[in-house]
C-alpha cells in the first residue's frame, strides 16, 4: 500500500489556512501531507505560519514529506549568481528539520539559448554537487524534478526524466535524487517503464495527477491500477504525493486513488 500525500498548496484548500488543511487531510484519513515552499502561494511576499503548521502537523500525527527549495533559481540565465540559492539552502534545511520533513524539491530553471544543452546539464551536476555538500549531515535529500514543457513549463531545461537521472548520477550522492512526476513524464511522451528502469534506485519522491489536464485520478485518460502496477513494478515504495488540481471537493477527488493506491 503507498502512503499517499495530498498537496495542501492544492487540496483540503476548503478548511482555510495551511495548519487547517493538515487536520482536514488528517480527518479524511491521510497521514502524510506535501506543499511546496514555505511561502504562501496566494501571498507570495508572506511566510506560511509555520509554528501554525508545525502545531498541526505534530498534534495530528502527520508526515510533511517534501517542501520546494526556495528561491525558486534561474541558474542559466545571466549573470550566473547563485548566491542567495545557497543562502536560502541553509534556511530550507532549517525549516525541513523544524517540521521533521525529509525532502527539498530543487529543480533546473529555464534552459540558456547560449549554451549548448550538455553543457548546462553539466553545469547543474556543478552546482547540485556543491549543494550536497553544503548540507551534508543534514539527513534532508534534495530531489530535482524535471517538468513538461508542452504545457506547464515552457522554456524550462530538464523536460526529460533521463537527463536528471544523468544530473543525479553525476552528482553521486546518497543525499541527491530524482522526483519522477507522473503527470510531468505523460505530458513529455515518456514510457514510464523504461524510464523508472533507466532511474532505478536514484527516484527517491514521486507525485502525480492525470493526464491530459492535471487533475485528479480518473479526469484524464491514465489507467491508474496499471500506472501503479509499473511504478511498485520499479522497485519504488516511498509516499506519492498528490498534487494536482482537484475539479470537484477535495475529500471526492481522492476516492479512485486511494482505492487503486491500497492493493498497488
Amino acid at each position: 500500500m503507498y502512503q499517499l500525500a495530498p498537496n495542501i498548496e492544492l487540496l483540503f484548500t476548503e478548511a482555510g489556512d495551511y495548519h487547517d488543511r493538515v487536520r482536514a487531510a488528517a480527518g479524511a484519513g491521510f497521514d502524510a501531507v506535501e506543499m511546496w515552499g514555505p511561502t504562501g502561494v496566494d501571498a507570495p511576499a508572506t511566510p506560511k505560519d509555520l509554528p501554525a503548521l508545525k502545531a498541526a502537523l505534530e498534534e495530528t500525527g502527520t508526515q510533511l514529506t517534501a517542501q520546494l527549495s526556495e528561491p525558486r533559481t534561474q541558474f542559466m540565465i545571466p549573470p550566473w549568481d547563485h548566491s542567495e540559492f545557497f543562502r536560502k539552502l541553509d534556511e530550507g534545511v532549517a525549516i525541513a528539520h523544524d517540521l521533521g520533513c525529509p525532502r527539498l524539491v530543487v529543480g533546473s530553471g529555464t534552459g540558456f539559448g547560449g549554451w549548448k544543452r550538455q553543457v548546462q546539464l553539466d553545469k547543474l551536476v556543478e552546482i547540485y554537487r556543491k549543494a550536497t555538500a553544503q548540507i551534508d549531515g543534514s539527513g534532508i535529500t534534495l530531489v530535482l524534478e524535471p517538468v513538461n514543457v508542452r504545457v506547464d513549463h515552457p522554456g524550462s531545461l530538464l523536460d526529460r526524466t533521463s537527463e536528471a537521472v544523468y544530473v543525479a548520477r553525476g552528482v553521486d550522492s546518497p543525499s541527491f535524487g530524482v522526483l519522477y512526476d507522473i503527470y510531468h513524464s505523460a505530458v513529455e511522451g515518456e514510457d514510464m517503464a523504461a524510464e523508472l528502469e533507466n532511474a532505478g534506485s536514484i527516484v527517491k519522491y514521486v507525485q502525480l495527477a492525470d493526464a491530459p489536464g492535471r487533475g485528479e485520478p480518473g479526469t484524464g485518460s491514465l489507467d491508474w491500477a496499471s500506472t501503479l502496477g509499473v511504478l511498485r513494478a520499479s522497485g519504488y515504495d516511498g509516499p506519492i504525493g498528490l498534487e494536482y488540481y482537484p475539479t470537484t471537493a477535495s475529500e471526492a477527488s481522492v476516492a479512485l486513488i486511494r482505492e487503486v493506491a491500497a492493493t498497488a
